[in-house]
């Protein structure tokens, strides 16, 4: 049997390291989130085209359901795509 100090790990194993979540729009003091932004939208959609959800984004439920307004604005002007592959 291998002691404690024989065993070794590759990377340091990160125990309750964890990174706190924050909400970037009360951070920055954003109010308003433009549909007609793509690039900005992007960063809560993911490849295939979903909304990533608040406990992987950190957006307080206000921000999160008006993200989800503007992404969905956007879809029906045709700026971002309903469904996709690769998107990123």
């Amino acid at each position: 049997m291998a002691t404690q100090d024989e065993i070794k790990f590759l990377n340091a194993p990160k125990i309750g390291s964890n990174k706190k979540k924050y909400c970037r729009f009360k951070k920055s003091g954003i109010k308003y989130i433009d549909y007609k932004d793509p690039q900005f939208l992007l960063k809560f959609v993911n490849d295939q085209g979903k909304l990533l959800p608040r406990r992987i984004t950190g957006n307080s439920l206000k921000y999160q359901r008006k993200i989800s307004q503007a992404v969905k604005k956007a879809r029906h002007v045709a700026i971002l795509p309903y469904v996709t592959d690769l998107l990123k």
